[in-house]
């Protein structure tokens, strides 16, 4: 069985990677993108479009442009360190035309299904069907698929669950629709859900409204992206040796260390943020402002909305809020493939492990081997990219998965049997259920070093720190010590990339540079006051004096002795 045509669907970061990697390992891809552009869910448009990831005009990425750039493509090192949606897609656009990818993408052209060719057993292969702007449908045959559509496209809107929304006055929507706060000028509104984008959000519109309220279920730890000295959190955070140390030291410790660090910037109790669960059990709330918005009165944290009453809205504590004019629901979205055979969702014993309750209704649960190949499948020929989450950048793993995907296809990195697929699955699962309550998060949660370290494992990349640090000590300090980059990862092996050290090298430079818009003026070098030569010559002088002084009065002692 040889794998030579490569189907990728979608062409946003993770189908970009994808069809590069692909040409890289000797492929020929064919990508099918939907819409008229690249990009996926970093392209904003006016009005969101049905079964189409949507943004919001302002929102602004909360991993650093050196943590989530591709790894042999560094971001231009003018680009700021935390990009405005605008500015990713324009990097997206630089690594499309510097490798040559739009030419393998069929724009404005959506998948229908995916389905296994009546000799699968024998072959592997896929049959797409796909329908182009034409209304023209078109069967195709691939060796392999890499699905690269996301799992932003269907919000869930809850309202059911929420007594009284029927004689709402005010308007209930999802975040899906949100696109700027200029609609608020002067009203009241709630903005259900603490997510990244709940918190975005509600600060966004507190900036214009009369009053925003942040509902939320459990509270959350608020992380600015800013570190100390004004450095990127995530490259100060993320590195070999701050994991090496979580696995050394006792997590309580490290929880009360960095909880109480959190607290000394804005006390999450008297904010009213403060979760129940600890800091490092699950994902903080990314987000600069929010403190402040609360401590200027523009934002009001309240506890988990009940329902609704006319022209107003009732929290879980009984408090009433009147005069609601919209309410805003960030209650996340159901990841599905529709495309895809149902067969590839099923759970260890056959049957689909979906649960229809409100905690479930985020996510599907889809039973992946290691968050990207179906058990089920008699030969590893279709991955799903991108379905996962962690406490760090997705670009870099979605790579990441790309590259190990490939090699499935291509035979030079095998799986294990199907049994030990799912054990491993459902223990992965269990495990992250003491930190994730819903069993979809839990499936999809990942520790991103560990995470990343295994696939390059298997593709033959993670870096030989003894090897490296015999051969090059400076650069197995920068790797060590310093951020896990991408760029380690194109170090040494298969894709291996002649730059991948003077990037890693050179990355504080890049994180410099977008500062350097003004000369600073270098403060006067004054000698100190310490090294004047006349305090230098009278403490000398004092001292021998003091010396001799203590020598003439021995001897006189010793003398009359």
């Amino acid at each position: 069985m040889t794998v030579r045509r490569v189907a990728v669907v979608g062409a946003g970061s993770s189908g970009l990677a994808c069809i590069k990697i692909c040409i890289d390992e000797g492929l020929e891809p064919v990508c099918f993108e939907s819409s008229d552009d690249i990009g996926g869910l970093w392209r904003f448009k006016e009005s969101p479009e049905p079964e189409r990831s949507s943004i919001y005009r302002g929102l602004v990425v909360n991993t650093s442009k050196e943590m989530m750039c591709f790894s042999d493509f560094p971001t231009p090192a003018d680009f700021p360190n935390y990009m405005h949606n605008s500015q990713l897609l324009q990097y997206f656009r630089l690594y499309a035309e510097h490798f040559n990818l739009l030419k393998h993408i069929h724009f404005q052209t959506t998948v229908k299904s995916v389905t296994q060719t009546a000799d699968f057993s024998e072959t592997g292969q896929w049959e797409v069907v796909t329908i182009n702007k034409n209304g023209d449908w078109v069967r195709h045959v691939f060796d392999a698929v890499l699905v690269c559509s996301g799992h932003y496209t269907h919000p869930v809107l809850p309202l059911s669950d929420f007594p009284g929304y029927k004689n709402f006055s005010g308007r209930c929507f999802h975040s899906w629709e949100y696109k700027d706060a200029d609609a608020y000028r002067g009203k009241r509104v709630v903005v259900v859900g603490i997510g990244n984008s709940g918190g975005d959000i509600a600060v966004e519109i507190s900036r214009s409204a009369e009053k925003t309220f942040l509902s939320s279920r459990k509270g959350a730890w608020v992380v600015g992206r800013m570190s100390t000295n004004g450095l990127p959190l995530d490259m100060t955070a993320i590195t070999r040796f701050s994991y090496l140390l979580t696995l050394l030291l006792p997590k309580a410790l490290i929880n009360w260390a960095a909880e109480r660090a959190l607290n000394y910037k804005y006390d999450h109790r008297l904010y009213g943020l403060r979760p129940a669960h600890r800091l490092l059990d699950r994902s903080p709330l990314i987000n600069d402002d929010l403190p402040g918005r609360v401590l200027l009165g523009g934002l009001v944290m309240k506890a988990n909305l009940r329902g609704f009453v006319d022209s107003g809205v009732v929290f879980e504590d009984g408090t009433v809020e009147e005069n609601i004019d919209a309410v805003v629901f960030c209650t996340g979205y159901r990841g599905t493939f529709p495309f895809l055979p149902p067969a590839l969702s099923q759970g260890p014993y056959g049957e689909s492990p979906l649960k229809k309750t409100f905690l479930n209704k985020c996510m599907e649960l889809f039973f992946f081997f290691r968050r990207l190949f179906p058990p089920s499948l008699q030969h590893p020929t279709l991955a799903i990219v991108g379905l996962f989450q962690t406490k760090g950048p997705i670009m870099p793993i979605a790579e990441m998965q790309a590259r190990w995907a490939v090699k499935v296809f291509t035979g030079l990195s095998h799986l294990p049997c199907k049994e030990t697929m799912l054990d491993i699955t459902e223990s992965e699962r269990k495990r992250n259920m003491k930190s994730h309550l819903c069993p979809q998060r839990a499936a999809l949660q990942v520790d991103y070093i560990p995470y990343l370290d295994f696939m390059a494992k298997e593709v033959g990349v993670r870096p030989n720190f003894l090897l490296l640090l015999l051969r090059d000590p400076v650069l197995w300090v920068k790797v060590v010590f310093g951020p896990c980059t991408p760029y380690q990862y194109r170090l040494t092996g298969p894709g291996q990339w002649a730059g991948a050290r003077h990037a890693i090298l050179t990355q504080w430079k890049r994180v410099a540079q977008p500062f350097k818009t003004r000369a600073v003026p270098e403060p006067e070098t004054r000698a100190s006051v310490l090294f004047n030569p006349w305090l230098l010559a009278l403490g000398g002088s004092l001292i021998m004096t003091m010396l001799l002084s203590r020598n003439k009065i021995s001897l006189l002692l010793h003398s009359a002795a």
